[in-house]
């Protein structure tokens, strides 16, 4: 349902609210100095998160994209390149931080959904560390923000990780929203995560905490990934108190299904008003991607009567709207939007 205030959020499924469990386990949880491993708290989280991606060890940190730069400066030097599809949010959303803070570049692929392809390796890597830079690491995401939430399937993963390997890559997942890759295809997250040495993940975005992600990997990366974290100013010290909010958060991840069908409900909704704006069969998860030139009129005046009526959506961008279902908006909330696209 919408915010107390009546505000129902649609620009991404990070402006969810912590639930008053949340709150009361932020209130009470016990906490200590985390730069010193001696916060109860957030140590269960890490053993926790480690364990349901089937990894060694964790570092929880306070953003996606720390963790990110985190686990490519420990598995990579100054001057290498990172292999990525060309719309990975880690290359175009995150400030630059490759080239800023790792010293590393990016070689960008093209793909179907974010599925880059074992052919892909191979041509990349044929000049690779010859006439150009090496490339050490592969980096997945899933899901696939900018290519609308899509899953990049796991039979994908596994096949182009092993051919990444041959050539002597790591490989890294950022999966940010991961669980809801697994509540789109049933696939765990530790069976993704198999196909790569690393993984990030997000507590603050579909999971509905307040705050905080973790990279889970290798005890011996995860120790220069926790090294690394102080030298990026990411030492916190009584973390419990968010730390609590991200458990409960891991612990409820199977809730996310309800975003999926939420969100193919807007889809159907959309395609069955206006022919052409969405695609319910496109629909993997959480996002809906809608043809702005299908629309019934200007979409910065469709936004901007939203807003008067208390729904908020993110600006368009390359002719399509991006629409996020999460915790906090219902089919009430869809049914309003629905009517103030309509209203003219």
């Amino acid at each position: 349902m919408a915010f107390p205030d009546g505000t129902a959020d649609f620009r991404s499924d990070t402006v969810t609210r912590p639930t008053e469990e949340m709150r009361r386990a932020m209130a009470e949880a016990a906490v200590g100095d985390d730069v010193y491993a001696d916060d109860p708290t957030a140590n269960a989280l890490e053993e926790e998160a480690a364990a349901v991606v089937g990894k060694e060890a964790a570092v929880f940190v306070p953003t996606g994209t720390m963790g990110n730069q985190l686990a490519v400066m420990a598995q990579t030097r100054p001057g290498d390149e990172v292999l990525v599809d060309e719309l990975s949010h880690i290359r175009n959303v995150e400030r630059g931080w490759g080239p800023a803070h790792a010293g590393i570049g990016w070689r960008t692929v093209a793909t179907d959904g974010g599925r880059i392809t074992p052919g892909q390796v191979d041509e990349v890597m044929e000049l690779a560390g010859s006439m150009f830079p090496r490339v050490t690491l592969l980096a997945w995401e899933n899901t696939h923000n900018l290519h609308g939430g899509r899953v990049v399937p796991l039979d994908v993963m596994a096949e182009t990780s092993a051919r990444a390997r041959r050539h002597g890559l790591r490989v890294h997942i950022d999966g940010a929203r991961i669980f809801n890759a697994e509540a789109a295809t049933g696939t765990k997250a530790s069976e993704f995560a198999a196909t790569a040495d690393t993984i990030q993940f997000c507590f603050s975005k579909g999971l509905g905490a307040p705050i905080g992600s973790i990279v889970c990997g290798p005890k011996d990366l995860m120790d220069e990934v926790r090294y690394l974290r102080k030298r990026l100013g990411g030492g916190m010290r009584q973390v419990g108190v968010i730390a609590a909010a991200a458990r409960i958060a891991l612990r409820d991840r199977e809730r996310l299904v309800e975003d999926h069908h939420l969100a193919r409900y807007l889809a159907e909704r959309l395609a069955e008003r206006w022919p052409g704006t969405a695609d319910p069969e496109t629909v993997e998860t959480n996002m809906v991607r809608v043809d702005v030139a299908a629309l019934p009129g200007d979409i910065g005046a469709i936004r901007q009567r939203l807003a008067e009526d208390g729904i908020l959506t993110g600006a368009p961008a390359a002719g399509w709207w991006r629409l996020v279902t999460h915790r906090d908006v219902d089919r009430a909330d869809v049914d309003r939007l629905v009517a103030g696209i309509a209203a003219d």
